[in-house]
């Protein structure tokens, strides 16, 4: 099955800086992604890189490019990578209007670069939906699959949930 990820960022994609002694994020198109999946020995997926943002910076234009390019893959089944912040926001977007495509949207509450991440959690547990949801929008967050309508981030308790 071809799965296409896209990569928009967020803090799984976010390395630490010892200069400004912040995250950010690597310079070029390399993204952190590439090594989840080779640590998980999966080459299968196809990537491609969107923009790499905070996702509490993504504006609607953001998400139109998304939205555009989710349209435009030939692959059905679709994963992205997104900041945790705005995940619900995109996935409402998205949600009715990518046709008969999977969609599913997953980060990481810590930067896959620090170690003691869940971003390769997260990316698995995606990218398996990925292969097994019927059409419609979803995230994978801590576990969990979320319908679009649904994803809402307990920021009390650092997790997803109902």
């Amino acid at each position: 099955m071809d799965i296409l990820i896209l990569i928009t960022g967020g803090t799984l994609d976010k390395v630490h800086d010892s200069v400004s002694e912040s995250l950010v994020f690597g310079g070029g198109d390399k993204s952190r992604v590439s090594n989840i999946l080779k640590t998980g020995r999966t080459d299968h997926p196809r990537l491609k890189v969107l923009m790499k943002k905070d996702s509490l910076d993504m504006t609607e234009e953001d998400r139109d490019i998304i939205l555009k390019a989710v349209l435009d893959a030939p692959q059905d089944r679709i994963v992205i990578t997104h900041g945790t912040g705005t995940m619900e926001m995109t996935a409402k977007y998205l949600d009715g209007n990518i046709g008969d495509k999977t969609v599913i949207l997953t980060g990481a509450m810590r930067p896959q670069s620090l170690g003691k991440s869940d971003a390769g959690f997260n990316l698995g547990g995606a990218i398996i939906a990925a292969q097994t949801l019927d059409y419609g929008v979803f995230a994978v967050m801590n576990g969990r699959v979320f319908e679009a309508q649904q994803i809402h981030k307990d920021t009390s308790l650092g997790r997803f949930d109902v």
